[in-house]
């Protein structure tokens, strides 16, 4: 049995043509979310797993475009993945877990934010963070409302992701301050 086959053997009922379908718990899924779900299953096992666009798609009913959707837009490496992509007859997507961060957590997200960094993009780290238990869910909180959109509305677009990236790092370095201070005592 593929690894396509065991996976879409596990309570998915997705058809030709068909966008929604019902999980395991029985509430509908969108496409995406199935796909996201399969690759994520895949992934329970092993530390990446391959892909083959094509029949990944042919065995979900959908488009291939819909397999690229979701892996560009959630298996990202703000979210811990390694996406590497192989072209050609035997081509593939293999999708690494991304190694759980072995140190400074902190440290770690300031250096990969640069100039800039998008609210979606801040949220996911922050997410990360407190799911690594880097940060509190009040510090979590903190850093959401610092750096969600509402408060840079007044600013022109252009300037709001630079902001938003020079806050988060002042920030985090502020918390990792405390959190040393805190140590210290």
């Amino acid at each position: 049995m593929s690894e396509f086959d065991r996976c879409t053997g596990q309570g998915y009922n997705c058809t030709q043509g068909q966008r929604k379908s019902k999980s395991k718990r029985g509430e509908l899924m969108n496409i995406s979310n199935i796909i996201a779900q399969m690759i994520t299953e895949m992934l329970e096992d092993n530390d990446y797993t391959d892909i083959k666009r094509n029949e990944l798609a042919l065995s979900l009913g959908c488009v291939p475009s819909q397999i690229n959707y979701v892996i560009t837009s959630r298996f990202t490496p703000e979210h811990g993945y390694i996406v590497e992509s192989r072209r050609g007859g035997g081509g593939y997507i293999r999708i690494h877990r991304k190694v759980p961060f072995d140190g400074d957590e902190i440290t770690q997200v300031i250096k990969s934010i640069g100039d800039t960094i998008e609210e979606m993009a801040c949220r996911t780290h922050i997410k990360n963070l407190l799911i690594r238990e880097a940060i509190t869910a009040n510090e979590a909180d903190l850093l959401l409302n610092a750096t969600s959109e509402n408060c840079y509305r007044e600013l022109p677009v252009k300037f709001r992701d630079t902001l938003r990236a020079s806050i988060l790092k002042q920030l985090l370095l502020t918390i990792k301050k405390v959190n040393l201070n805190e140590m210290e005592d």
